[in-house]
């Protein structure tokens, strides 16, 4: 029996990509079964939404009025409450990480189509 210490390699194929604003490490075929949910832009969301409830409650009167209170730009808060006029299947792909490889939060604070048809169209280029 051969008692001296014997080496052991293990090469592991990484790659690194971005996720939600920040890179990431990843395995090869992690992707294909990891859904890829870009937190920056689950969170773009969600505080649209939660933005829109506050408008529409009389917490706030304005949009100046709100972005005072979150202190935050007036501008930022406008182009992050037009996402919610996504049509609710984007959204819901935004929510559960299918959404298409190219759409990111910088690229929904430009102007995109107001009709859901349209958007599905724009998206679908995007990718």
């Amino acid at each position: 029996m051969n008692d001296a210490p014997q080496t052991l390699t293990v090469v592991i194929p990484l790659s690194v990509k971005p996720r939600g604003g920040r890179k990431a490490m990843v395995t090869p075929g992690v992707l294909a079964l990891e859904r890829r949910q870009d937190i920056t832009l689950i969170k773009a969301v969600a505080r649209a939404f939660r933005w829109r409830r506050m408008l529409e409650a009389g917490h706030y009167a304005t949009v100046k009025e709100l972005a005072a209170a979150e202190k935050i730009n007036a501008s930022y808060v406008s182009r992050v409450l037009r996402l919610t006029l996504l049509a609710p299947d984007i959204v819901e792909a935004i929510l559960g990480g299918r959404q298409p490889e190219g759409m990111t939060l910088p690229g929904l604070m430009k102007p995109f189509p107001v009709e859901w048809k349209g958007q599905r169209s724009c998206f679908d280029r995007s990718v």
